[in-house]
């Protein structure tokens, strides 16, 4: 059997769970930079809020119908969802995180267990222990599981949060509910295919024959299918396969003229990269970088340009990066034109054990150990802590976030204290 546990409007139940004044209110989450709406609460979705709106064309609204705003705090959302995660762990050793704020699980051997109260004991769990509301739903197969969890988020008065296909009833009932483009794995290019011959639901996709399944949609919308009928197809993502490409871009709250304070941004960017890519243990072999001005500033002339580089040798240094980053910047930066967006992307990757060696030019060693205490320093004290000389001591990068709540869990001087 398997479960979708699935975080009820996760980014507004995180900065609810720290602020409950605003428990029951319309609350919305802002992107990068207060760009639209990425989160909305419940009441938010009553009001008309919809998901990607404008920020500045909802201001007055929000004013009016007196929605809390907040910016993304992603330090905060990520430590939630670790907590709640590492909770998981706890039922099964079978978890496939599947996004930020949803996991699937697979019970192995629960068959004398009462897996609804299973799900009602994960719910519980989770609330109390970090205050965000969850839905779980529970049936034969990964599909059916996720379907499940759409009924009892949908119907929370009815389930309670938790809704378990555990009959044939249930299921055909579940499918005949389900419209074909809310099927997970179902996208838009099949979609029209499944529409085209008169597809409307889940239900009449499982009766559709095998052979035109696996012709139209190949192997994997036939498993699809299977599992829809309830034989178990799709089957946990044990490992996380490392990132093939990594980027830092950014839009600069003012236009950019100087090459000096590129120079600053790009070797900025190219060392967050190279310090994601330690992360999951990699090296790269080439990196591009682009800049560009504002495409809607008037009476300016658009420039855009990018400039892509092979490395001498397979590395992760931010040293070597940021180097090479501003190398390629060089050429491809003109005088009196105002950027507004810049980014560094490195390719090429492969695991650092396995690197391929130049014969006649290679990484300094030295920069390994150097990066290995760098790295340490920044997770026990914090990022930003050291930097390159080329980069700004004084400055972090910071985003447009004018309504950002405090990192609660992540910052030693946010933590709330009890009078």
């Amino acid at each position: 059997m398997f479960a979708l546990v699935d975080c009820n409007n996760f980014y507004a139940s995180c900065e609810r769970t720290f602020q409950p004044q605003w428990k029951g209110k319309p609350v919305v989450v802002l992107s990068n930079n207060d760009g639209c709406v990425i989160a909305r609460s419940n009441e938010s979705k009553a009001l008309g809020i919809p998901m990607g709106a404008p920020a500045f064309k909802y201001q007055e609204q929000f004013k009016r119908q007196k929605i809390k705003v907040f910016s993304s705090n992603y330090p905060l959302y990520g430590d939630m969802s670790s907590r709640v995660m590492s909770i998981l762990e706890r039922y099964t050793p079978n978890v496939e995180i599947y996004s930020i704020d949803e996991a699937f699980l697979q019970f192995e051997g629960f068959d004398l267990f009462d897996l609804e109260k299973e799900g009602e004991k994960i719910q519980k769990q989770i609330k109390k222990w970090t205050g965000i509301p969850v839905s779980v739903g529970v049936a034969p197969s990964k599909a059916l599981a996720k379907i499940a969890n759409k009924i009892a988020k949908k119907f929370t008065a009815k389930t309670g949060g938790v809704y378990f296909i555990d009959t044939e009833e249930k299921r055909v009932k579940a499918l005949k509910w389900t419209a074909i483009s809310d099927v997970w794995g179902i996208g838009r290019k099949h979609l029209q295919k499944l529409e085209a011959i008169g597809v409307k639901n889940a239900w009449q996709f499982c009766l559709l024959p095998n052979n035109w399944v696996r012709k139209q949609m190949s192997v994997l919308g036939l498993r699809l299918k299977k599992d829809l009928q309830g034989t178990p197809s799709i089957q946990l993502e044990e490992v996380q396969t490392p990132k093939k490409s990594i980027s830092t871009t950014r839009s600069f709250e003012g236009a950019l003229t100087s090459f000096s304070d590129l120079e600053e941004r790009i070797s900025t960017f190219a060392s967050s990269c190279a310090e994601k890519m330690r992360k999951q243990q990699s090296s790269c072999q080439a990196l591009l970088v682009f800049i560009h001005s504002d495409p809607n500033e008037k009476d300016a002339v658009f420039y855009r340009n990018s400039c892509a580089l092979t490395l001498p040798y397979v590395t992760n240094s931010s040293i070597t990066l940021s180097r090479y980053a501003i190398l390629g910047l060089r050429k491809i930066f003109k005088e009196n034109i105002a950027y507004k967006k810049a980014g560094v992307m490195i390719m090429g990757l492969s695991p650092t054990e396995k690197r391929q060696l130049s014969l006649f030019e290679n990484n300094n060693v030295k920069h390994v150990a150097l990066m290995k205490s760098l790295d340490q320093i920044h997770k026990r004290f914090g990022p930003y802590r050291i930097k390159l000389a080329n980069q700004d001591l004084n400055r972090t990068w910071k985003m447009k976030q004018q309504h950002l709540s405090s990192r609660f869990t992540t910052e030693l001087k946010d933590i709330i204290t009890v009078k």
